[in-house]
């Protein structure tokens, strides 16, 4: 046992230091008065509730000509002059955790600081409280100095004083807006119009406004669907694919995830509105999903999330893990079932969120495994899914680049398709593809391997391919591209230009030394290895009948500039750019052809 230390001295608390410290550095404003003023008074009525099995009224009179103060009044369990000086008295110390005896999911405050929130707007707060278990009843009235009163009543005082809690708050002039009867109103609905507890507000008119209205997502299994996509449309701010009821028992958590019928902004973070006990804890929780629940938005109620000190955040310890871990595995049901029983609708959700789910799947195992294969690729037999490709060719290429997919396309084996990769995200996802299909064999595409797989034309063509190939290569020498004569398909395609990217590197590496110039430039041209070679090859279709009619072609003025076009319409079919002379090129080459055709000739 401790023995006393005599020279020991308790702490000095300077009260306006302290509630500086809450409304700068706990809360994120002084709105959160009537946030913790409704928080007191549910638990006293939860409390009375337990103790006799009455009470149930909340009523706030905001300012107005009829009141010169703001009044917080219910009819719960109340306080005795005792808990008044344990209670009202002491910082962090919480009503709910001890004195009034609540079970754990009852209870809203936990830390002891609410009332104090009080003195964000006003300078003095006054207590009037009757316990429901007899005495007398008291008054309370505490100071933003540190100080405070604590009286008894007696005679016509204490007749006027029923059982339950009413606080007084006269605000500063400054502040007088955030005790007005529209702010107040509009602060009673956001924080408390889910509470199971009847809420009035007084109006200045002299009516009186229940601003509560039913918790239909604290049970969304009974709720009508048309109800919970109205409330998802509020929420969203458009009306939601579809409706997801959440329920995680472990930690008295249920809600409804509403899927987004858009793609969120790459940058927006998640925005779950969360409550605690029906009361509003956040309207933007950032942490309750796993990273990759973007698409959907969330309303939830819980009573075993544990919140911060200023019941604006949820603390990250293992009971919100095992929640987030829980929410993750409904979505993820909630695909599978879609993929499973309903695929257009998956393609349709998979449409609008195809980026943001690539760009997560990237970098989340979880959410890789779900979703690969589901999402669509483009490839050289059209746009499928990798599930559906794997099924059917179990052997697959992929480019990483758009410009070595549009070379490869017109040449892949219908057997053996290319996948595109170069879309944003799409090529670390295929590298990741074998370790969610099992079976799949995805390799790199290999532009040499490509053409030296292609067909070569029948033996008996082949010295006059040769030929072919050297008349080709002497018209388009000075566009540094080769050619060759391959068989592939479909026939309908005359030629496919390719490039080797390693030559076109180099090149771009020799011009850059060049300009450069100096040390540098020398540094570059003796990094650079590269053999040099010709930028591009001409790959000239066999089973075409335009390259069959130029091989037998031996006019002069007609070979070359039907050959120019056939290079030009191969630039523009692998949505290559043209440079320059490529455009020069071709305008010659066709103003040959109209010359030769009306019978001028292409010196004309």
């Amino acid at each position: 046992m401790n023995t006393p230390d005599p020279d020991s001295r308790p702490f000095q608390v300077h009260l306006r230091g302290v509630v500086e410290l809450l409304s700068r550095s706990i809360y994120s404003g002084p709105s959160v008065y009537l946030r913790e003023l409704l928080q007191n008074a549910h638990d006293a009525i939860a409390a009375r509730r337990d103790h006799d099995g009455q009470g149930g009224l909340i009523t706030i009179t905001p300012l107005s000509p009829r009141s010169e103060v703001l009044v917080v009044t219910d009819d719960g369990v109340g306080l005795n002059v005792d808990e008044v000086a344990e209670l009202l008295a002491t910082v962090g110390r919480s009503s709910k955790r001890d004195i009034l005896d609540l079970p754990r999911g009852d209870r809203l405050g936990q830390f002891g600081i609410g009332l104090l929130s009080c003195f964000m707007i006003a300078d003095e707060i006054t207590v009037l409280t009757r316990s429901a278990k007899g005495a007398e009843p008291v008054e309370w009235v505490g100071r933003a100095d540190g100080t405070f009163s604590v009286r008894p009543l007696e005679g016509i005082e204490a007749l006027q004083v029923p059982v339950g809690t009413r606080v007084q708050l006269r605000p500063r002039a400054d502040d007088a807006q955030m005790a007005s009867e529209p702010t107040v109103l509009a602060l009673a609905r956001k924080y408390g119009e889910y509470l199971s507890v009847p809420i009035d507000v007084d109006r200045a008119d002299g009516r009186q406004v229940r601003i509560n209205k039913p918790a239909i997502f604290a049970k969304p299994l009974d709720a009508e669907p048309e109800e919970l996509l109205a409330l998802g449309e509020e929420l969203v701010g458009a009306r939601p694919v579809e409706a997801i009821a959440l329920n995680v028992p472990s930690t008295g958590t249920v809600g409804v995830a509403f899927v987004v019928p858009y793609a969120p902004s790459p940058g927006a973070r998640q925005a779950t509105r969360a409550y605690l006990g029906r009361m509003l804890l956040s309207e933007s929780l950032d942490d309750l999903l796993p990273e990759w629940g973007f698409f959907v938005r969330c309303i939830v109620t819980t009573s075993g999330l544990h919140p911060t000190a200023s019941r604006e955040a949820l603390i990250e310890d293992s009971a919100l893990e095992e929640t987030r871990a829980a929410l993750g595995q409904i979505l993820r049901r909630w695909v599978l079932s879609m993929a499973a029983t309903r695929p257009a609708s998956l393609q349709e959700f998979l449409a609008v969120h195809h980026l943001g789910l690539r760009a997560v799947a990237v970098h989340d195992d979880e959410l890789a495994e779900l979703m690969v294969p589901h999402l669509r690729f483009e490839t050289s037999v059209g746009t499928s899914t990798l599930r559906d490709l794997a099924a059917a060719h179990p052997r697959l290429r992929y480019t990483e680049t758009v410009e070595e997919f549009r070379q490869l396309a017109p040449l892949a084996s219908p057997d053996e398709p290319v996948v595109n990769g170069g879309y944003v995200y799409d090529a670390a996802l295929l590298r990741r593809a074998a370790q969610v299909l099992p079976g799949l064999s995805l390799q790199r595409a290999d532009l040499s391997e490509v053409l030296d797989a292609l067909a070569e034309p029948p033996l008996e063509y082949r010295a006059q391919i040769a030929a072919f190939e050297e008349r080709a290569e002497a018209v388009l020498a000075e566009l540094d591209c080769a050619v060759m004569v391959r068989s592939f398909s479909p026939a309908d395609v005359p030629a496919v230009y390719v490039t080797d990217q390693r030559v076109v590197g180099a090149a771009r590496r020799r011009e850059v030394a060049q300009d450069a110039g100096g040390l540098f430039g020398a540094l570059l041209g003796k990094l650079d290895s590269t053999p040099a070679g010709p930028r591009g090859r001409l790959c000239l279709n066999f089973e075409n009948r335009l390259v069959r009619t130029l091989m037998g072609t031996e006019d002069p003025a007609v070979f070359p500039s039907a050959l120019r076009v056939v290079y030009v319409q191969s630039l523009l079919a692998g949505h290559h750019p043209l440079t320059r002379q490529d455009r020069k090129v071709l305008t010659d080459a066709m103003t040959d052809i109209v010359h030769l055709s009306v019978g001028l000739g292409s010196e004309s």
